[in-house]
């Protein structure tokens, strides 16, 4: 039997963390297609702007706010799309954010927020959506990681750490996602210019356009295997850097950052001070 994929025929594409960046591209490229698009970001973002945006296109793009760290609120969200639009046929979980944490710069609560959001604002949604696709017999997951999964990066510990974890979680999924119908995918993108990255520290070789992106993206979601990662020249040299000898490895990417000429910044107070 052939696994499923998603088309705009079969019902709806939910999209968290939509408002803005490679979500709200993706948003548009789905809505291109045909698809009935649902768009989660949280109550304040501007979903009702590409509301406007996409009104001429061949599909639809409605809003339903949500805060991804908020589970009962995800598994309601769940249930009013598939009520007001019909069957979720295709979840794509983007929503993410990014906080770097350099070495002399460490706090708890940095980590627990970049799991909560990043890879625990996935489980709220995945949990109730493959439930409902499981009784359906069919559905498409997409979760959307980054090539920082590969190997660790400077200031990338918590963000890096999401990432990997959800490289693991679409792998560990597949072997019973494919016995219930329901095709699983991981995107993996290398640098792209969004809000996000304007937060990092590091150099950021082959940073693409937004629009670029999410049409490799929605490419790949259409045609593409189980991992999906672009652009192919720095994702493919960060996998062959990522077999070589971790003490390489570190080297390497040490150098390509000027990491080690980057001084330590003793600013922040310690705790109590």
């Amino acid at each position: 039997m052939t696994l499923y994929r998603a088309n705009p025929k079969h019902g709806v594409a939910w999209i968290t963390g939509g408002s803005s960046g490679i979500g709200r591209s993706l948003a548009k490229d789905l809505a291109a297609q045909g698809y009935a698009v649902a768009v989660s970001a949280l109550d304040d973002d501007p979903i009702d702007t590409l509301v406007v945006e996409t009104a001429q296109m061949p599909g639809r793009v409605t809003a339903y706010p949500c805060d991804v760290t908020d589970e009962k609120r995800m598994a309601r969200t769940v249930a009013a799309i598939e009520k007001d639009l019909g069957p979720i046929v295709l979840a794509i979980f983007n929503a993410g954010n990014y906080i770097a944490t350099p070495g002399e710069d460490l706090t708890v609560r940095g980590f627990r927020q970049s799991f909560e959001v990043n890879y625990f604002g996935i489980i709220n949604g995945l949990v109730p959506v493959v439930e409902r696709m499981r009784v359906r017999g069919r559905g498409h997951i997409v979760l959307v990681g980054s090539v920082t999964a590969y190997f660790g990066w400077p200031t990338t510990a918590a963000y890096g750490g999401t990432k990997a974890a959800i490289n693991i979680l679409g792998e560990s999924l597949k072997y019973d996602f494919d016995k219930m119908n329901v095709r699983v995918q991981v995107i993996n993108p290398g640098f792209v210019d969004t809000p996000l990255t304007e937060k990092n520290l590091l150099p950021m070789p082959g940073l693409m356009p937004v629009n670029r992106a999410s049409r490799r993206m929605a490419r790949g979601i259409k045609s593409g295997g189980f991992e999906v990662t672009f652009p192919r020249r720095l994702s493919w040299g960060l996998k062959l850097l990522s077999v070589l000898p971790r003490p390489v490895c570190r080297w390497v990417i040490s150098t390509a950052t000027r990491w080690k000429s980057r001084p330590l910044n003793f600013d922040r107070k310690p705790p109590n001070e």
